[in-house]
Protein backbone atom coordinates (compact mmCIF):
# COMPACT_ATOMS: atom_id res chain seq x y z
CA UNK A 1 0.00 0.00 0.00
CA UNK A 2 0.92 3.52 -0.63
CA UNK A 3 2.21 5.63 2.05
CA UNK A 4 0.03 8.32 1.33
CA UNK A 5 -2.67 6.30 1.09
CA UNK A 6 -2.55 5.21 4.28
CA UNK A 7 -1.72 8.89 6.23
CA UNK A 8 -4.73 10.00 4.29
CA UNK A 9 -7.01 7.05 5.51
CA UNK A 10 -5.26 8.17 8.86
CA UNK A 11 -6.32 12.05 8.81
CA UNK A 12 -9.77 11.01 7.22
CA UNK A 13 -10.49 8.66 9.68
CA UNK A 14 -9.28 11.61 12.70
CA UNK A 15 -11.83 14.35 10.69
CA UNK A 16 -14.45 11.98 10.77
CA UNK A 17 -14.12 11.27 14.67
CA UNK A 18 -13.43 14.90 15.05
CA UNK A 19 -10.17 15.00 16.32
CA UNK A 20 -9.80 17.91 13.57
CA UNK A 21 -12.94 19.64 14.18
CA UNK A 22 -15.20 21.45 11.74
CA UNK A 23 -13.54 24.88 10.64
CA UNK A 24 -9.71 24.04 12.04
CA UNK A 25 -6.72 23.88 9.89
CA UNK A 26 -4.89 20.30 10.13
CA UNK A 27 -1.15 20.80 10.61
CA UNK A 28 1.36 22.04 8.25
CA UNK A 29 3.03 19.78 5.72
CA UNK A 30 6.31 20.18 7.60
CA UNK A 31 4.56 19.28 10.62
CA UNK A 32 2.64 16.41 9.33
CA UNK A 33 6.11 15.21 7.24
CA UNK A 34 7.56 14.89 10.80
CA UNK A 35 4.86 12.82 12.30
CA UNK A 36 4.45 10.52 9.79
CA UNK A 37 8.36 10.49 8.99
CA UNK A 38 7.83 11.21 5.28
CA UNK A 39 8.72 13.54 2.82
CA UNK A 40 6.49 16.75 2.35
CA UNK A 41 5.49 15.54 -1.36
CA UNK A 42 4.00 12.23 -0.02
CA UNK A 43 1.85 14.85 2.73
CA UNK A 44 0.82 17.00 -0.54
CA UNK A 45 -0.55 13.14 -1.89
CA UNK A 46 -3.17 12.49 1.01
CA UNK A 47 -3.76 16.31 0.93
CA UNK A 48 -4.82 16.12 -2.30
CA UNK A 49 -6.87 13.05 -2.16
CA UNK A 50 -8.60 14.66 1.15
CA UNK A 51 -9.61 17.51 -1.24
CA UNK A 52 -10.62 15.48 -3.68
CA UNK A 53 -12.72 13.72 -1.60
CA UNK A 54 -14.66 16.91 0.38
CA UNK A 55 -12.75 16.70 3.71
CA UNK A 56 -10.69 20.02 4.10
CA UNK A 57 -9.52 22.73 1.34
CA UNK A 58 -6.77 24.22 0.80
CA UNK A 59 -5.97 27.76 1.22
CA UNK A 60 -3.08 30.15 0.29
CA UNK A 61 -1.45 31.38 2.73
CA UNK A 62 -3.52 29.56 5.61
CA UNK A 63 -3.42 26.16 5.17
CA UNK A 64 -5.98 23.14 5.05
CA UNK A 65 -8.77 23.79 6.61
CA UNK A 66 -11.39 21.12 7.90
CA UNK A 67 -14.50 21.08 5.79
CA UNK A 68 -17.92 20.38 7.83
CA UNK A 69 -18.36 16.21 7.00
CA UNK A 70 -21.60 16.56 9.08
CA UNK A 71 -23.40 17.07 5.47
CA UNK A 72 -25.21 13.51 4.13
CA UNK A 73 -23.65 12.70 1.05
CA UNK A 74 -26.71 11.43 -0.59
CA UNK A 75 -26.12 8.90 -3.51
CA UNK A 76 -28.61 9.97 -6.21
CA UNK A 77 -28.49 6.77 -8.00
CA UNK A 78 -28.48 4.31 -5.93
CA UNK A 79 -31.13 2.88 -3.47
CA UNK A 80 -29.50 3.11 0.10
CA UNK A 81 -31.74 3.77 3.28
CA UNK A 82 -30.44 6.25 5.77
CA UNK A 83 -28.69 3.37 8.21
CA UNK A 84 -26.90 2.70 5.56
CA UNK A 85 -25.42 6.04 4.65
CA UNK A 86 -25.70 6.70 8.24
CA UNK A 87 -22.95 3.95 8.81
CA UNK A 88 -20.99 4.57 6.10
CA UNK A 89 -20.36 7.91 7.12
CA UNK A 90 -20.32 7.76 10.44
CA UNK A 91 -23.08 10.27 11.18
CA UNK A 92 -24.34 10.21 14.85
CA UNK A 93 -27.94 10.41 14.73
CA UNK A 94 -31.25 9.53 16.22
CA UNK A 95 -34.63 8.51 14.26
CA UNK A 96 -37.89 9.44 16.08
CA UNK A 97 -41.11 8.31 14.98
CA UNK A 98 -43.79 10.89 14.82
CA UNK A 99 -45.87 8.58 12.45
CA UNK A 100 -46.61 4.71 12.22
CA UNK A 101 -50.81 4.36 11.18
CA UNK A 102 -52.85 2.60 8.58
CA UNK A 103 -54.93 4.74 6.53
CA UNK A 104 -56.59 5.20 3.22
CA UNK A 105 -53.68 6.25 0.32
CA UNK A 106 -53.63 10.55 0.10
CA UNK A 107 -55.38 11.32 -2.93
CA UNK A 108 -52.51 12.87 -4.58
CA UNK A 109 -50.17 10.05 -4.28
CA UNK A 110 -53.12 7.50 -5.61
CA UNK A 111 -53.28 9.73 -8.79
CA UNK A 112 -49.58 10.09 -9.40
CA UNK A 113 -49.06 6.74 -8.92
CA UNK A 114 -52.57 5.37 -10.86
CA UNK A 115 -54.07 3.03 -8.32
CA UNK A 116 -57.28 2.88 -6.39
CA UNK A 117 -58.12 5.57 -3.73
CA UNK A 118 -59.77 2.84 -1.76
CA UNK A 119 -55.71 1.09 -1.05
CA UNK A 120 -54.63 1.03 2.33
CA UNK A 121 -50.85 2.56 3.10
CA UNK A 122 -49.08 2.41 6.36
CA UNK A 123 -48.23 5.80 6.62
CA UNK A 124 -45.28 6.57 8.83
CA UNK A 125 -43.19 9.84 9.49
CA UNK A 126 -39.88 9.49 11.07
CA UNK A 127 -37.64 12.77 11.89
CA UNK A 128 -33.82 12.57 11.13
CA UNK A 129 -32.17 14.51 14.39
CA UNK A 130 -28.33 15.52 14.22
CA UNK A 131 -26.70 17.19 16.34
CA UNK A 132 -29.37 18.39 18.25
CA UNK A 133 -31.45 19.65 15.60
CA UNK A 134 -34.07 17.74 13.03
CA UNK A 135 -32.88 18.40 9.53
CA UNK A 136 -34.80 15.58 7.67
CA UNK A 137 -38.49 14.41 7.56
CA UNK A 138 -38.95 11.16 5.81
CA UNK A 139 -42.62 10.71 5.27
CA UNK A 140 -42.90 7.36 3.83
CA UNK A 141 -46.03 5.11 2.34
CA UNK A 142 -45.71 1.54 2.06
CA UNK A 143 -48.58 -0.50 0.24
CA UNK A 144 -50.68 -2.90 2.69
CA UNK A 145 -50.69 -5.78 0.35
CA UNK A 146 -47.52 -5.60 0.29
CA UNK A 147 -46.18 -5.07 3.93
CA UNK A 148 -49.07 -5.58 6.83
CA UNK A 149 -46.95 -3.88 9.22
CA UNK A 150 -44.08 -2.01 10.74
CA UNK A 151 -42.99 -2.17 14.41
CA UNK A 152 -42.05 1.41 15.45
CA UNK A 153 -39.05 0.30 17.26
CA UNK A 154 -38.24 -1.40 13.03
CA UNK A 155 -38.43 1.86 11.81
CA UNK A 156 -36.15 3.43 13.86
CA UNK A 157 -33.82 1.51 13.36
CA UNK A 158 -33.81 0.27 9.77
CA UNK A 159 -36.84 0.16 7.51
CA UNK A 160 -35.42 -2.20 4.94
CA UNK A 161 -33.35 -4.28 7.08
CA UNK A 162 -36.72 -4.78 8.71
CA UNK A 163 -38.45 -5.46 4.89
CA UNK A 164 -35.79 -7.05 3.76
CA UNK A 165 -34.51 -9.63 6.90
CA UNK A 166 -37.94 -9.92 8.36
CA UNK A 167 -40.23 -9.84 5.74
CA UNK A 168 -38.34 -11.28 2.71
CA UNK A 169 -38.94 -8.27 0.37
CA UNK A 170 -36.73 -8.44 -1.98
CA UNK A 171 -36.11 -4.53 -2.88
CA UNK A 172 -34.73 -3.96 -6.19
CA UNK A 173 -34.60 -0.28 -7.84
CA UNK A 174 -36.48 3.11 -7.19
CA UNK A 175 -37.59 6.28 -9.67
CA UNK A 176 -36.68 9.50 -7.71
CA UNK A 177 -37.17 13.08 -8.31
CA UNK A 178 -35.30 15.81 -6.60
CA UNK A 179 -37.25 19.62 -6.19
CA UNK A 180 -36.64 22.52 -4.62
CA UNK A 181 -40.21 23.47 -2.48
CA UNK A 182 -41.52 25.86 -0.01
CA UNK A 183 -41.59 25.20 3.45
CA UNK A 184 -44.83 23.66 4.59
CA UNK A 185 -46.77 24.14 8.01
CA UNK A 186 -45.97 20.62 8.88
CA UNK A 187 -41.70 21.53 7.97
CA UNK A 188 -41.77 24.45 10.29
CA UNK A 189 -43.52 22.25 12.91
CA UNK A 190 -41.08 19.59 12.77
CA UNK A 191 -37.89 20.76 11.57
CA UNK A 192 -35.19 23.01 13.04
CA UNK A 193 -35.53 25.35 9.91
CA UNK A 194 -33.98 28.46 11.33
CA UNK A 195 -35.08 31.34 8.14
CA UNK A 196 -35.18 29.04 5.65
CA UNK A 197 -37.98 29.26 3.17
CA UNK A 198 -37.37 26.26 0.95
CA UNK A 199 -36.65 22.65 1.27
CA UNK A 200 -35.28 20.18 -0.85
CA UNK A 201 -37.34 17.10 -1.54
CA UNK A 202 -36.06 13.66 -2.82
CA UNK A 203 -39.31 11.85 -3.67
CA UNK A 204 -38.92 8.14 -4.51
CA UNK A 205 -41.13 4.89 -6.17
CA UNK A 206 -39.91 2.08 -5.09
CA UNK A 207 -40.38 -0.77 -6.66
CA UNK A 208 -39.72 -4.75 -5.69
CA UNK A 209 -38.06 -7.77 -7.75
CA UNK A 210 -40.74 -8.37 -9.60
CA UNK A 211 -41.40 -4.98 -10.44
CA UNK A 212 -44.29 -4.39 -8.14
CA UNK A 213 -44.59 -0.88 -6.51
CA UNK A 214 -44.43 -1.59 -2.83
CA UNK A 215 -43.24 2.44 -1.58
CA UNK A 216 -43.09 5.81 -1.71
CA UNK A 217 -41.03 8.04 -0.18
CA UNK A 218 -40.48 11.93 0.13
CA UNK A 219 -37.29 13.05 2.57
CA UNK A 220 -37.64 16.71 2.73
CA UNK A 221 -34.01 18.44 3.38
CA UNK A 222 -32.89 21.12 5.28
CA UNK A 223 -30.98 23.12 2.66
CA UNK A 224 -27.80 23.77 4.74
CA UNK A 225 -27.50 19.86 5.66
CA UNK A 226 -27.42 17.64 2.54
CA UNK A 227 -25.38 17.38 -0.52
CA UNK A 228 -26.03 14.96 -3.60
CA UNK A 229 -23.18 13.94 -5.33
CA UNK A 230 -22.87 11.31 -8.34
CA UNK A 231 -19.82 9.76 -10.42
CA UNK A 232 -20.14 11.02 -14.18
CA UNK A 233 -18.01 10.10 -16.67
CA UNK A 234 -18.34 11.48 -20.25
CA UNK A 235 -19.16 9.51 -22.99
CA UNK A 236 -17.64 9.76 -26.19
CA UNK A 237 -18.68 8.97 -29.61
CA UNK A 238 -18.45 5.98 -31.46
CA UNK A 239 -18.19 7.72 -34.65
Amino acid sequence: MNKFYDIYQDLKRKIELEEYSSGSLLPSEKSLAEVYEVSRETIRKALTLLMEDGYIQKKQGKGSIVLDIQRFNFPISGLTSFKEIQDLQHIKNKTIVVKNKVEKIPSFLADSLKISHDEEVISLVRLRNISGEVIIIDKDFLLRDVVSRVPSAAAENSLYEYLEGECGLNIAYAKKEIVVEPVTREDRKLMNLKNDTHVVVVKSEVYLEDTRLFQYTESRHRLDRFKFTEFARRKHSLS
